[in-house]
């Protein structure tokens, strides 16, 4: 199980997205917020704000606050957010990779670079851990938009690149830059998907046991409650043993 696309499933299951939910709306209004203030406002002639726009309404974040952040943007607001990405590893040698969006870019280093310190991480350069993890576009579908095959072909007349089927779900991977054109073929073919991103996919994985993983786990969530982090993406792999435990 890799960590890119199972983790929220563990923190949903740990009670822990309800509980952070203002949080999360908060990250959503300023991703929605900046990419419309670097494009388009209206979503249809800006893919960036529509796939934001998309991913707010699937954690279900209210009309009102996607409005009202598209407004700031028309106002002015966000102009001083700067996009950063910061690379280190964490407790057994794990890769991480953290995306934050700040208007104080000291303030976040000095944030992140503690907190992987105080949780038994290691924060590095700039492409330190990135050479390990691909950017790719994620489109995740329940198991009940269809078998596999229905969901196989549909994403391959799309363009997709891959699928991976479970019990649970379907998730579709697309080169980044076609994930937008990919999503929409979709939604025709299949309706409205539980998420569409893009994620950095780990080319490889290192095996978690239960006591690292819950460092681990310690540390994304540490980050994850800074204000100004975005994404949070390590490449862990672990059992099911080992997770159902955690």
């Amino acid at each position: 199980m890799a960590g890119h696309s199972k983790w929220a499933n563990i923190q949903h299951r740990k009670g822990r997205q309800d509980a952070a939910r203002s949080k999360l709306f908060s990250k959503f209004s300023k991703e929605i917020t900046v990419a419309a203030k670097m494009g388009d406002p209206d979503p249809d002639k800006n893919p960036r704000l529509r796939l934001a726009i998309k991913e707010a309404k699937a954690q279900s974040m209210p009309k009102d606050n996607i409005e009202r952040a598209i407004k700031k943007a028309m106002g002015g607001e966000g102009d001083n957010y700067e996009e950063i990405r910061y690379e280190g590893y964490g407790p057994g040698g794990v890769a991480v990779i953290v995306e934050a969006m700040t208007d104080n870019r000291n303030r976040t280093a000095s944030s992140v670079r503690s907190t992987f310190t105080k949780f038994g991480g290691n924060l590095g350069e700039t492409g330190s851990v990135a050479f390990m993890f691909e950017r790719v576009g994620e489109i995740v579908y329940p198991a009940s938009a269809g078998d596999a095959d229905t969901v196989m072909m549909a994403a391959i007349e799309a363009g997709a690149q891959d699928v991976e089927s479970s019990d649970d779900e379907h998730v579709i991977y697309t080169a980044d830059t076609d994930l937008n054109e990919v999503a929409t073929k979709m939604e025709a073919d299949l309706g409205e998907s539980d998420s569409t991103k893009l994620i950095w996919k780990p080319s490889n994985t290192t095996e978690m046991d239960l006591e690292a993983m819950q460092k681990l786990m310690k540390l994304i969530d540490a980050l994850e409650d800074d204000d100004d982090v975005q994404h949070v993406t390590s490449n862990f792999s672990a059992s099911d043993e080992v997770l159902e435990q955690l």
